[in-house]
């Protein structure tokens, strides 16, 4: 199911990048914030391989989701992970062999497109994700990107769905909720942004089922290719 993306007219806004980029006319936010770990990588194949099948994996994964979205204040991120290998009847050493495999995240591929047209267009990039330190800056390196911002868990001191850590990216790229847009790789994010009303966009690589009461996504889509039409002021189809 896609949610449809509310139509609205942009007139002939004149907007300048959080990054001091240059005016760009009718577009729509000036800043992209990302989940690093669904909607810029692919981990789900990385949790497989570690788990041994797609239905392990995926077992595996959905109760980490669960587990990190509802913790709030941050507890070690590794804990978490091996917390819900046991919970799902898989030995809790996996969680130590996914950290040691994080260089073998691979970014979308269509990554390089849409990062190479938000940057020639001036607009500020950056990360909000539920990581530790060393895997979230592990994770980033795999994507090939230099980010304006980087907001990991550990840093901010909770966890995605709290608030704090998506306002916190906010404040540092010194831009106002109203000119960003968030890309989520999991419903889960969707609670967490609509607090701040932060505009979101699921990028739904693996046609999740969402949570119970999930709130709507501005756009929800299996690819990011439609996110260009979005942020510069385009209906998305």
């Amino acid at each position: 199911m896609k949610f449809p993306f509310p139509r609205e007219k942009t007139g002939n806004r004149v907007g300048t990048g959080g990054n001091g980029s240059r005016p760009v006319r009718d577009r729509r936010f000036d800043a992209v914030l990302f989940d690093l770990l669904t909607a810029l990588l692919d981990s789900w194949t990385l949790w497989n391989n570690v788990a041994g099948s797609t239905e392990a994996g995926g077992k595996w994964r959905a109760a980490y989701l669960r587990r990190t979205y509802e913790t709030g204040a941050y507890r070690p991120y590794e804990v978490l992970v091996a917390e819900a290998a046991t919970e799902v009847g898989l030995s809790p050493i996996f969680a130590a062999q996914l950290a040691a495999r994080y260089s073998e995240l691979e970014p979308w591929p269509e990554i390089r497109e849409v990062f190479g047209a938000l940057r020639r267009d001036g607009v500020a990039l950056g990360v909000v994700t539920n990581c530790s330190e060393e895997l979230g800056a592990r994770a980033v390196a795999c994507t090939g990107v230099e980010f304006d911002v980087v907001v990991i868990a550990e840093r901010a001191g909770y966890y995605k769905r709290d608030p704090r850590p998506y306002q916190k990216a906010l404040d540092e790229l010194k831009v106002p909720v109203s000119r960003c847009l968030f890309v989520a790789g999991s419903a889960y994010d969707l609670f967490g942004t609509s607090k701040l009303g932060l505009l979101t966009y699921w990028h739904d690589r693996v046609d999740m089922t969402p949570p119970p009461n999930a709130p709507r996504p501005t756009a929800h889509h299996p690819s990011l290719h439609p996110l260009l039409a979005l942020v510069f002021g385009r209906a998305v189809d």
